[in-house]
């Protein structure tokens, strides 16, 4: 006799759809239409955008998603660390969706703006010893390193 098969387990955008469920079902609130578009267009994004691209993404729809919501749902994505805003050296704000359980950092050219992601286990050891040694418990953080790209090197040099 075969044992039953265990549930699938959830991957990819449902692992984070039921991530961000939970959190809002923890704090009182639900998952609106509103919210669940705004969840939709961000997992389904790719590299560094603006609220202001989602509002306007989202404003081609047949729904309709109020700023304020669009907002509001990123700063909730935030506390729940399905997205990270950035700081990119810029006026504006950036986001970019994080997948639970992976992390990169950033090195941001301050002549060009070009974005380097990048992940170096290296640092990672060092920073968690960092943090040891001073009785830390990280639970995230957030590296970016300004400077320029080669490309823009080799203009100027």
């Amino acid at each position: 006799m075969t044992p039953p098969l265990s549930p699938p387990r959830p991957s990819g955008h449902q692992r984070e759809r039921l991530a961000f469920e939970e959190f809002l079902e923890r704090r009182g609130l639900k998952l609106t239409r509103q919210r669940e578009a705004v969840m939709k267009a961000v997992l389904e994004a790719s590299g560094h955008f603006e609220a202001e691209e989602v509002v306007t993404l989202l404003r081609q729809g047949a729904l309709r998603v109020s700023r304020a919501t669009v907002y509001r749902t990123l700063d909730l994505m935030k506390e729940c660390q399905l997205v990270e805003k950035l700081d990119l050296g810029t006026p504006h704000s950036y986001y970019e969706q994080v997948n639970l359980g992976e992390h990169h950092d950033h090195l941001i050219c301050v002549t060009c703006g070009a974005v380097t992601e990048f992940h170096d286990l290296e640092l990672e050891t060092v920073q968690a010893e960092v943090c040891r040694r001073h009785g830390f418990s990280i639970t995230h953080h957030s590296l970016r390193i300004f400077g320029q790209c080669q490309a823009c090197l080799e203009k100027t040099g």
